[in-house]
């Protein structure tokens, strides 16, 4: 009962963060006020939550990592992959190998590998918390797909970098040779562990659903099941359990299009993954704030044995080593655009330099969030011998205090560095999405052709389906009318839709709200009030998403 009660506690905490956070007048990241939540829990309860490293990595990041590879948009990925590596593998080394250092020598107290998990811990970054910054300044959109690579794939390096630093603290050895031989079996191990999982388990339900019908609950309970399978089955092979829940959530992307998915499954998935996703962030982080008081008091302790017996020290050590790793995150994106622009200019081209705001607003995008504080709260009790993990309490409140200066700095520069910013204006819908919309609708128009010939084909009232095809084709024409104008005729089309837009959206309003004047009245039942319900909001989602 206590357990069930402290999980309830911890739901309610993250539903009430985000009426709060909608409620402030300033844009405050959902992060930071989760924190504080949980610290006032704390403050009021002691629930005595004691976290078992290997549980909490197994229950929170797998669903995380897949959700993140299934929903980056793949195009981006690919056309800015050189940027994406060399963020995600490049700069994650880099800060491995500097703020390491740099933190051994800063507190000699904490042995080098064990700097070196912390260094490799607060190297990944989190996209979810730079859109909340963002959300009330304009970004770059394809700075928004860097920064999403990056998270993605600087997940699986900079936690794949703590396992080795981790065992190098544990055994207190660590050759270069095994650990790239380790590095490369667990890496391409886990990528294909979790494409053949996801493969695999997809294909099975698509041939299950086409010979015995589609059940829309089993659908979204096996999308939820396989990051865990992907990374159960990765770790009990000694491979990346971590790339094998990124490589199922990018071969899931693929795989949904290869079979014919009922519309209500994929929208009451896509409904239980963004639920999935706000409580497992959210969780973590009301468990953090909850976790914050005790971890402070320890790492103040293990803080005395460097020397210091102010408490004040721990604060300075958190600007310290935030210092420090938005000065390599600086120089690493400033040195790898000074090196594109001259590979650009090697080869004849030309291209407009960024001017230093854009380097500014991309350093101080990489903020740290749920996986820092999930893969840092994974670091072992004890040592094999059964002596505590050394300077464990105060790698988690350094890691902590991290998160949260890296949230307050952007949330306070990211939205001065790119108010006024100029951007390149980006069209109203990309030429691709254009295309395939025009696609989209001619196909539709072949198949309603077809097929109120076929209905009406030998039948006395074969006009009457001749007139509702042709209502029906109407509607795809004048999206294709619409798509094909260009100049100052697409933006009167624009314009025009815009307005149609909300007058739907008006009068789709007014039906659920006559409809629920109704049921409250009893003039009408309610399972057809509630399908009727259904069908208006689907509607509108429809509508509002265009």
């Amino acid at each position: 009962m206590e357990t069930i009660s402290v999980v309830l506690v911890m739901m309610v905490a993250v539903v009430v963060s985000g009426a709060i956070t909608r409620a402030l007048p300033i844009a405050v990241p959902l992060p930071l006020v989760q924190i504080a939540l949980g610290a006032a829990i704390a403050s009021v309860a002691n629930f005595g939550v004691e976290l078992q490293p290997d549980i909490f990595f197994l229950l929170f990041l797998p669903p995380l990592l897949f959700l993140d590879g299934w929903r980056i948009p793949k195009e981006g990925l690919f056309r800015d992959r050189n940027a994406i590596l060399g963020l995600a593998l490049g700069l994650v080394v880099f800060t491995v190998v500097g703020v390491g250092f740099f933190i051994h020598w800063l507190i000699p107290a904490m042995p080098l590998p064990v700097a070196f998990a912390l260094a490799a811990i607060v190297s990944p970054t989190d996209p979810i918390a730079v859109s909340a910054i963002a959300a009330r300044v304009p970004i770059p959109k394809r700075l928004m797909h860097i920064l999403e690579g990056e998270s993605l794939l600087n997940d699986a390096s900079g936690l794949v970098c703590m396992r080795f630093a981790v065992a190098a603290a544990l055994t207190g050895a660590f050759s270069l040779a095994a650990a790239f031989g380790t590095f490369l079996w667990v890496s391409i191990g886990g990528i294909v562990i979790g494409v053949v999982v996801t493969w695999c388990v997809t294909r099975a339900t698509v041939l299950i659903s086409r010979r015995f019908g589609e059940e829309t609950g089993s659908q979204i309970l096996v999308s939820l099941l396989i990051p865990f399978a992907a990374y159960l089955l990765a770790e009990h092979l000694h491979c990346s359990g971590i790339l094998a829940a990124v490589s199922a959530g990018i071969t899931m992307s693929y795989a949904e299009f290869l079979g014919k998915v009922l519309a209500v499954t994929r929208v009451r998935r896509s409904a239980v993954w963004d639920t999935v996703q706000f409580a497992t962030n959210g969780i973590i982080f009301v468990l953090f704030g909850e976790q914050l008081p005790t971890i402070a008091a320890r790492a103040a302790d293990v803080v005395r044995e460097t020397g210091h017996h102010e408490p004040v020290w721990l604060l300075i050590y958190v600007i310290v080593i935030n210092a420090a790793l938005a000065a390599l995150r600086f120089v690493w994106v400033w040195t790898a655009l000074k090196f594109t622009m001259f590979r650009i200019r090697r080869r004849g081209q030309s291209m407009a330099a960024p001017g230093w705001r854009l380097v500014a607003a991309t350093s101080l995008a990489g903020v740290r969030g749920a996986i820092t504080l999930a893969g840092v709260l994974t670091l072992p009790l004890t040592t094999y011998d059964g002596s505590p993990f050394p300077a464990r309490d105060l790698a988690i409140f350094l890691a902590a205090g991290v998160i949260i200066m890296s949230l307050v700095a952007a949330s306070i520069g990211l939205p001065r560095v790119l108010r006024g910013l100029r951007l390149p204006p980006a069209p109203e819908l990309d030429a691709k999405e254009v295309r395939a919309r025009v696609a989209a609708a001619e196909a539709a128009i072949h198949a309603i052709e077809k097929c109120q010939h076929d209905m009406g084909k030998g039948r006395a009232d074969a006009d009457v389906y001749a007139d509702a095809g042709a209502r029906v084709m109407d509607i795809y024409r004048r999206r294709i009318d619409g798509f094909s104008k260009t100049g100052k005729e697409a933006d009167l089309a624009r314009h025009v839709g815009t307005i149609e837009r909300e007058l739907r959206l008006t009068g789709l309003r007014a039906e659920r709200d006559e409809i629920s004047r109704l049921a409250r009245g009893g003039k009408i039942s309610d399972e057809p009030a509630r399908k009727l319900v259904r069908e208006i909001d689907l509607l509108e989602a429809r509508i509002s998403m265009h």
